[in-house]
């Protein structure tokens, strides 16, 4: 061990024979050993995988006296659910009932799904019946429609639009001919054309189409009652359309006899001579009458082509009849039928026609169908025609300048005879007119009167 001056300048300048010394290594010191407090005697160490864990007296005892309880606590309740039977009893029987509740509660529900199952099954069966209904009634108002659209007087469409009552053709009134005795020449028109749209808010395609937005607000019955409303329109417009059809044949077919029973004519016996028409014919079919069950709407068409085929019938007849005038245009009725003044003699003289002025050269027509038997010079007649109309009804033209018709010619309604002019025992350029019933003259105003009513009854 070497000695160390406590001098500076000995540390920093040794002496040589120390430098040629070699160095001896100092002793290492031992490590302080560090200074920890003495352990408290009333705490508690507890040791673990080298580790230690005071506790203090209190928390021990807290811990301890813990364990024990929970100790006992299980020994007691051991010992008393073992001698106590009926706890466990009771338990498994809650067990046993919440168990059984919760099968009812799933039994219940089960069933609740159950009947709204069979309830929507129910309901949709429903709705098909009544969707199945809806699309027969709408075939059956179509094929009624088609029925309707078959009469001669009504024009029917298929369509479900807004619906409207039928009512008459404003222009197609007004534009129809208004005959009177000193009018244009009184024409025999069907009426006018009614209609009776069928308005159909939905077609089966439509009906088989699904729900729209509109049908799932509303709900499905509403909608069908819809349906079942708009049918309903539909149908009474249907019938109220036939009703107007059935009364307009029934009033023209009840003029038209009144107006053959005011001329004293046999209606049978002008049936019967009543022209066929050509081009008609077929296998004799009779007509059947609707059976007992069958709906108003068959017996109500059925009556109407009875009262058809009558006002058809009647129509025929009336062509037989002159209840038009010879002329056309407004004309001057110069003298009229029964007793006058003789024009060339001055006394008094039957009339047995009507004198109609013109001028030399306008037209003279019949007044209805038939066969001309005379035609040529007929003494004071001058230039004069003569129509048979069969059932013993015929008609004089006289006073005429030129003769159109030929003995035999078979004459339509309107045709044209011969000119006016001033033959015979004549005055001016007039036209004679006789209507004659068995070789009798009549007063023709009778049958021009008639056709002013059957003119009505268009």
């Amino acid at each position: 061990m070497s000695y160390r001056s406590g001098h500076p300048s000995a540390a920093l300048h040794p002496h040589a024979h120390d430098q040629a010394r070699p160095a001896v290594p100092r002793p290492a010191r031992p490590p302080r050993p560090v200074q920890r407090p003495a352990p408290d005697a009333r705490s508690y160490t507890i040791a673990h995988a080298g580790r230690q864990v005071r506790i203090g007296p209190v928390l021990f005892w807290i811990a301890v006296g813990t364990i024990v309880l929970l100790g006992g606590w299980t020994g007691v309740t051991a010992t008393y659910f073992t001698f106590r039977d009926d706890v466990l009893t009771r338990l498994i029987a809650r067990q046993a009932e919440m168990q059984y509740a919760y099968e009812d509660r799933i039994a219940e529900l089960r069933a609740k799904v159950d009947r709204t199952t069979s309830r929507q099954l129910l309901d949709q069966e429903q709705f098909d019946k009544k969707l199945e209904q809806i699309m027969r009634r709408q075939s059956l108002l179509e094929s009624r429609a088609g029925a309707l659209g078959a009469l001669p007087d009504v024009a029917i469409t298929g369509s479900i639009k807004p619906t409207r009552t039928p009512s008459f053709d404003s222009e197609a009134t007004t534009a129809r001919p208004k005959p009177s005795p000193i009018n244009d020449t009184v024409i025999f028109v069907a009426p006018p054309d009614r209609e009776a749209r069928l308005q159909s808010r939905t077609t089966p395609a439509a009906a088989e189409r699904p729900p729209t937005q509109y049908a799932k607000a509303q709900g499905v019955e509403t909608v069908l009652t819809r349906l079942q409303n708009s049918l309903d329109q539909v149908e009474k417009q249907q019938v109220a359309a036939l009703g107007a059809v059935e009364d307009s044949y029934e009033s023209r077919a009840r003029r038209m006899r009144d107006a053959l029973s005011s001329l004293g004519l046999n209606t049978r016996s002008l049936e019967a001579a009543a022209p066929r028409g050509g081009g008609v014919g077929g296998p004799f079919v009779p007509v059947r009458a609707p059976s007992s069950n069958a709906s108003s709407f068959d017996r109500q068409l059925y009556r109407i082509s009875l009262s058809a085929a009558q006002v058809d019938r009647l129509t025929r007849v009336l062509t037989l009849v002159p209840y038009r005038k010879p002329v056309v245009g407004e004309v001057e009725l110069s003298s009229g039928f029964g007793v006058r003044t003789d024009p060339f003699l001055g006394r008094p003289a039957m009339h047995t026609g009507l004198d109609f002025r013109g001028s030399t050269g306008d037209p003279v027509r019949a007044t209805a169908a038939g066969k001309v038997v005379s035609a040529g010079w007929a003494g004071g007649y001058g230039q004069m025609v003569e129509i048979d109309h069969g059932n013993g009804l015929s008609t004089r033209y006289g006073h005429m300048s030129k003769i159109i018709a030929k003995v035999g010619q078979h004459i339509s309604i309107g045709q044209v005879v011969g000119e006016i002019g001033s033959t015979g025992r004549s005055t001016g350029p007039h036209l004679h007119y006789e209507t004659r019933i068995d070789g009798e003259a009549v007063d023709p105003q009778k049958f021009l009167r008639a056709g002013v009513k059957l003119a009505g009854a268009a």
